[in-house]
């Protein structure tokens, strides 16, 4: 049978990226130390690294960066919705956009 998937929390994989960032034990004792694969803390440790420069970041570097993409369909969307209802709104006489 195959070994239900298992969630760990977020403390306990810096604790292993870092014990594995130390380099005073092998890959293969760590992952019997705690019991996880050897990939698993290789990824970790990457994951840590690639993402140490975000914990010394100023607070108007970590400001995400708007989507264009999502911006862009928004506007895009809205201005079908303007021009349908000015058209629905020209059928009817006496009606004026302007009160």
């Amino acid at each position: 049978m195959k070994r239900p998937r298992r969630n760990h929390a977020p403390a306990f994989k810096a604790k292993v990226a870092l014990a594995a960032l130390k380099g005073d034990r092998t890959l293969a004792e760590l992952a019997q130390q705690f019991d996880v694969h050897p990939n698993q803390i290789t990824q970790w440790k990457s994951q840590l690294l690639e993402r140490a420069m975000e914990l010394f970041a100023i607070p108007a570097d970590r400001r995400a960066t708007p989507d264009v993409k999502a911006l862009h369909a928004k506007i895009g969307q809205l201005a079908m919705e303007n021009d349908f209802l000015a058209g629905a709104l020209g059928r009817f006489p006496d009606a004026s956009g302007k009160r």
